[in-house]
């Protein structure tokens, strides 16, 4: 395979200028200024490296539709934090519920 037949597969081909003219800057579905995206992600988001199983990055990929995989991760991981509060707060009343039933 040549050169030439490695990017027609590229899955990330270069973003260009005309690309990025085109695109539309949106927060929360309300389009904005280049100045306040920059300010929103770099205040709530932090850039990182991960290594994920192929299968489960595939999965996401699936399911992401317009989203974007990665926003869909993201949101896996905070519902995935949520439900390890709630089940320590559910444990927790739980045993003091059969302490005072004792």
């Amino acid at each position: 395979m040549n050169k030439d037949d490695l990017e027609k597969y590229d899955e990330y081909p270069e973003i260009t200028d005309e690309d990025l003219a085109r695109g539309r800057l949106r927060i929360n579905m309300k389009d904005v200024t280049r100045e306040e995206w920059r300010a929103s992600v770099n205040a709530k988001k932090q850039r990182i490296n991960i290594m994920l199983d192929a299968s489960i990055v595939a999965w996401f990929k699936s399911q992401a539709g317009d989203r974007g995989y990665q926003t869909l991760i993201n949101e896996a991981l905070k519902q995935s934090i949520g439900h390890q509060g709630l089940e320590s707060t559910l444990r927790r009343v739980v045993r003091e519920e059969i302490k005072r039933a004792a």
